[in-house]
């Protein structure tokens, strides 16, 4: 069932991590449905391939050709015709009458006991449909060679037209962030550019009397606002576009104002602070004023505390959507580990991306780990390797949501998930790396 981000449900106790990611998925399709009854194309760009990496394919890749786009040798060796093998242990023995090369195809035929000589990516000549590794031959003479019947089956080491891709068939589908292995598979295909999704616009914003920006002097108190530089690199690595709306100081004028300024503009709002219980008093009630948001305790260490939404169009605004609205935790560790844990995957599927979760992997706990049932926690580690060639996993020391040390000095999360209890060392955890993500 579907619960609306103010719904009592959502406020009344901790939700499940799982129940906080499906609950503002199924709003980004709302989202996503409510824009396609009003804009169609205008959300799609044509790029050239050097400026799509990291963008989001908008329409499925169609291949113009086949590839391969003839039968082809699969590596470097001998081309005959199949039909002269068996099972048994018997010599064949095979004339050489030629060479072919990629790029430049033998142009004769070759007959019964006969064989060409062919280099990897070179077209198959007529006659033939197997090829046998240069290396699992003998060479009686340099117009011959010998080899078992058995080492090899008819057709094997040759490429078939179309094998990896057929004239007219989805090369790459449309969703994907592309990599630079589906820029290398365009270009290969002749494709110079691509339809992707509008990049989107991110405001961001920190909130708190006690928060000063670089260069400014720290008096008794204050602290240098380190979470809208963190949640820069965070979103850079999604190649979107960002506006940073600065320090808002904590009364409800100044953060109303600086909410409607960063709606006219941005797709999507992400601040940081004023959340918690104590402090999310005013700010629940210009929520309210501006549109519709839930402010969530969740059962996960850290971020416990985050709202979430969506803010109704405004005067002036660029667009006629809603904009996305996450308050994030005021901790600097927990602002990475929501953003990594929600926001990541909200941005991509809003943005039209097909998998919006990261893969994890396993690795073997060099330690003990503390950890209480009923919570989602996301400890940070470094992920290297035993003397055994198994993977292995070790915390960076102090878990605090304000250490932002045990952030940089990690390349992964340990997940330990809600129902999972005490981790002894030697067992086998989930893990999610850094890399492409932090």
């Amino acid at each position: 069932m579907t619960h609306s981000p103010n719904d009592p449900i959502l406020l009344s106790s901790s939700l499940h991590v799982d129940e906080a990611r499906k609950a503002i998925s199924d709003l980004v399709k709302d989202l996503l449905a409510e824009a396609r009854n009003i804009t169609s194309q205008s959300a799609i760009e044509l790029v050239s391939l050097d400026q799509a990496i990291n963008r989001i394919l908008a329409e499925d890749l169609l291949s113009p050709i086949d590839v391969p786009s003839a039968d082809n040798s699969a590596m470097d060796g001998y081309a005959f015709h199949g039909n002269c093998l068996g099972n048994s242990e018997d010599i064949v023995s095979l004339k050489v009458i030629g060479t072919a090369y990629a790029g430049k195809p033998f142009e004769g035929n070759i007959g019964a006991g006969e064989c060409l000589k062919i280099m990897t990516g070179a077209l198959m000549p007529n006659g033939c449909d197997t090829v046998i590794p240069q290396e699992l031959t003998s060479t009686p003479s340099d117009a011959s060679i010998e080899f078992k019947q058995s080492l090899l089956k008819p057709g094997e080491n040759r490429r078939l037209r179309g094998e990896d891709l057929q004239n007219g068939k989805p090369a790459i589908e449309a969703g994907r962030l592309l990599r630079p292995s589906d820029l290398g598979l365009a270009a290969s295909l002749g494709i110079a550019t691509l339809k992707v999704h509008r990049k989107l616009k991110v405001a961001i914003l920190s909130s708190g009397d006690e928060l000063r920006t670089l260069g400014e002097a720290l008096d008794a108190g204050s602290i240098y606002d380190s979470n809208r530089y963190s949640l820069t690199g965070l979103l850079n690595r999604l190649d979107l576009e960002i506006i940073d709306c600065g320090i808002v100081r904590d009364d409800p004028v100044s953060l109303k104002e600086a909410f409607c300024n960063a709606a006219k503009v941005a797709d999507v709002l992400i601040s940081s602070g004023g959340v918690s219980v104590g402090e999310a008093d005013f700010t629940k009630q210009i929520m309210q004023d501006l549109g519709d948001v839930g402010f969530w305790k969740i059962a996960m260490r850290p971020g416990r505390p985050m709202a979430f939404g969506t803010l109704k169009p405004i005067a002036g605004q660029s667009s006629p959507h809603k904009t996305l609205f996450f308050g994030l935790p005021g901790n600097p560790v927990a602002v990475m580990v929501t953003f990594y844990q929600f926001v990541r995957a909200a941005l991509l599927q809003l943005n039209g991306a097909a998998q919006t979760e990261p893969p994890l992997t396993q690795a073997i706990s060099e330690s003990a780990i503390r950890k209480k049932p009923d919570r989602t926690e996301f400890q940070r580690a470094i992920l290297g390797r035993g003397k055994d060639g198994k993977p292995t996993v070790k915390l960076t020391g102090s878990q605090g949501a304000g250490i932002l040390r045990s952030m940089s000095e990690a390349n992964c999360f340990v997940i330990l998930h809600h129902d999972q209890g005490n981790i002894a060392a030697g067992d086998w955890v989930d893990v999610a790396l850094f890399d492409g993500l932090l």
